[in-house]
């Protein structure tokens, strides 16, 4: 199973940008689908963006042509660039990896760090 660790978080400005980053170890990194998700206080977890392990991406309609997903095998490292933030960005975001043997949804989690967009 993968060990998860979120960074990058933090308080920005509407407009403004993040970048988010979440190592991974303890398997096999490059097998795995990355995913990004949040939660916002009150709602429901929802898919932020994913990358497959070829490289393939998909992105939440809400978030399209603003943030950025990628992957880096050789860190075990997946990024989630974040720009032109709006406060109904700020959530806490948690990255997800999931092999392909493992249902959506399923897979491990890391604790996740808290963006918070001021208006």
């Amino acid at each position: 199973q993968v060990q998860l660790v979120e960074s990058g978080g933090g308080l920005v400005q509407a407009g403004g940008s993040l970048r988010l980053s979440c190592a991974a170890s303890g398997s096999d990194f490059s097998i795995n689908r990355m995913g990004w998700y949040r939660q916002a206080p009150g709602k429901q977890r929802e898919l932020v963006a994913f990358i497959t392990p070829g490289g393939s991406t998909n992105y939440a309609n809400s978030v399209k042509g603003r943030f950025t997903i990628s992957r880096d095998n050789a860190k075990n490292t997946v990024y989630l660039q974040m720009n032109s933030l709006k406060p109904e960005d700020t959530a806490v975001y948690f990255c997800n990896a999931r092999p392909p043997w493992v249902s959506a949804g399923s897979g491990s989690w890391g604790q996740g760090t808290q963006v918070t967009v001021s208006s």
